[in-house]
């Protein structure tokens, strides 16, 4: 039987769009793509958060539901749609793959979007083209009011993503320490997975699509320093070559070896603010402040990424016994041990 396109809302600005997309013609799952232009339907649910991308998929009883998270989805469509997977099934590689897209998903994206509305070229850019990706034929005067709009919008967030002067070098100097490691890593092999790319794979290409192709100052950075993580941008765009067997995941024995520059930054920044931001949540505290990288961070405590912290305790505390002391084998030293001392 011929599968029905999965129906979804996004845009090229998205990097979450721009993640399941990846996926999806990876998987060979045939999708239409809402660009909110005039001509797309009115007459769908919405989701209860307005995120992107959206995807209008039947419930039990057959009625669309607007659902979003990338995370999950990525999941549900593994259990539920023919194609290659992207979660491993091996309990060690899998848990590294979940941890390193969470990281790209909540971590790398304070980089994209501190970078895209802190410094003026970028402010400029995306200014000019974000707006115009949701009307391409709207009156020029009516675009520049958008612009201006949009901008302003924008820029009074970068507060949920916790970019700010305090911050700033913070991010920065992370954005460049994960683009040496990971380039280091494709040296040796093309995706964080091994031969075949997992859901870190196509988290970190979400943000890497906007870090790397799209906003002016991180492109220049990405250029100057890893031009091997620029090209593999494009290579991550279209994956429907690729025809991947079990074998081509990364092996538990490589884990450490492979993956260990990436996982200690993953430890260095991301693990103690997510316990920071917990220990705020916890405390209704209205501002997290704490260490990071021996650096001052301050930003508000941020909602979602306490469930974040409370996923990943969750999952680790599933493993078996024998998973667990080998994962334990890998994490050991790169500062992600933080998250689950408590567990």
């Amino acid at each position: 039987m011929k599968q029905e396109p999965l129906l979804l809302r996004g845009a090229p600005g998205s990097p979450y769009t721009r993640k399941m997309i990846s996926a999806l013609r990876y998987r060979q799952i045939p999708y239409r793509l809402m660009l909110n232009l005039p001509h797309d339907r009115s007459d769908l649910p919405q989701p209860k958060v307005s995120l992107l991308p959206t995807f209008y998929l039947p419930n039990s009883d057959g009625e669309l539901q607007a659902v979003v998270d990338s995370t999950p989805l990525l999941r549900r469509f593994d259990d539920e749609l023919p194609g290659p997977a992207v979660i491993p099934v091996d309990p060690v590689i899998g848990f590294v793959d979940a941890l390193l897209e969470d990281y790209a998903d909540e971590w790398l994206t304070k980089a994209m979007f501190h970078y895209r509305w802190y410094y003026e070229p970028d402010i400029e850019k995306s200014g000019d083209i974000l707006p115009r990706w949701r009307g391409i034929s709207a009156p020029e005067d009516e675009m520049q009011k958008q612009k201006k709009l949009f901008q302003e919008r924008q820029i009074s967030r970068l507060w949920v993503v916790g970019s700010n002067d305090t911050t700033a070098p913070v991010i920065e100097s992370s954005y460049e320490r994960f683009l040496d490691a990971f380039a280091q890593l494709l040296e040796r092999q093309p995706f964080l997975m091994g031969q075949r790319p997992g859901s870190s794979d196509f988290a970190t290409y979400g943000q890497l699509s906007q870090l790397a192709r799209f906003d002016p100052t991180p492109m220049a950075v990405t250029l100057e320093r890893a031009p091997r993580v620029y090209a593999w941008v494009d290579i991550m765009d279209d994956l429907t070559g690729i025809e991947p067997t079990e074998s081509d995941w990364i092996t538990t024995e490589a884990l450490k070896d492979r993956l260990a520059p990436l996982l200690t930054e993953v430890g260095r920044v991301y693990a103690p603010f997510l316990v920071a931001n917990a220990k705020a949540l916890m405390s209704g505290d209205e501002q997290v402040e704490t260490t990071i990288d021996g650096q001052p961070w301050v930003q508000r405590p941020f909602p979602y990424q306490g469930k974040c912290l409370q996923w990943l305790r969750e999952a680790y505390g599933a493993l078996d016994a024998d998973s667990r002391s080998a994962l334990d084998s890998v994490l050991a030293g790169t500062g992600c041990e933080i998250l689950f001392r408590s567990a």
